[in-house]
């Protein structure tokens, strides 16, 4: 939670930004509270067939998926009603119809494709979920693909409206193996793969010229 003391650093908020193209107004998920953790899994993707030489091959970058849990409470809102309507009404509904979203095809297109269905045609429009990009800073932002969510509601009001919950997140990274090129996300993931190799370069935090007199070439 943020602190009373003014001399406190302000405190980036972490969240997802889900773009439903051709719309360009994206959907903006902001964190109440930063997770506490992030777990974070990389998996190499190695090059099969390969002979005496190639132990070293990859194919492509490795398979990242990243793992938190959010948690969300409307006790702060519900202590000032007047100035919160939105959150009387509806409690934590919102938010959490928010996360679900990146999960869904866009409504717009499941509609016009049902009303193709009951018209007989065989020609069905492609359903693809938003493209959703984790903000986790200025150093990591990255897109990402929601693998799973499972959502704990805990505490409702009088109208069952849930008003404290958490949720866990799953999120696989895609990269430029997954996305095409004229796909913004394609771009964001190499500027991403950019800033890591830039701080890959500044790792000096401990000397390592004892390591150095080891090595053999």
């Amino acid at each position: 939670m943020p602190s009373s003391f003014p001399g406190s650093p302000h405190l980036l908020k972490g969240g997802i930004v889900a773009y439903q193209f051709p719309e360009l107004l994206p959907t903006i998920i902001v964190f109440q509270y930063n997770p506490d953790e992030v777990t974070r899994s990389l998996q190499m993707r190695g090059a099969s067939g390969g002979g005496r030489g190639d132990a070293n091959r990859v194919n492509g970058p490795p398979e990242e998926t990243l793992s938190f849990t959010v948690e969300i409470d409307a006790a702060d809102q519900l202590e000032h009603p007047a100035q919160n309507a939105l959150a009387v009404a509806n409690g934590l509904h919102p938010i959490i119809a928010a996360l679900e979203g990146l999960t869904y095809p866009p409504y717009p297109l499941v509609i016009a494709n049902q009303a193709l269905a009951f018209a007989g045609s065989a020609f069905i429009l492609g359903e693809q979920s938003p493209l959703a990009l984790l903000v986790w800073g200025p150093r990591r932002v990255l897109p990402v693909q929601v693998q799973s969510l499972s959502i704990r509601e805990e505490a409702f009001d009088q109208k069952l409206n849930p008003i404290r919950a958490k949720v866990e997140i799953s999120l696989k990274v895609l990269t430029y193996r997954d996305l095409s090129i004229t796909n913004p996300g394609y771009w964001v993931y190499m500027a991403s793969f950019t800033q890591k190799e830039v701080m890959a370069a500044l790792n000096t935090f401990e000397d390592a010229t004892e390591i150095r007199s080891l090595l053999p070439i």
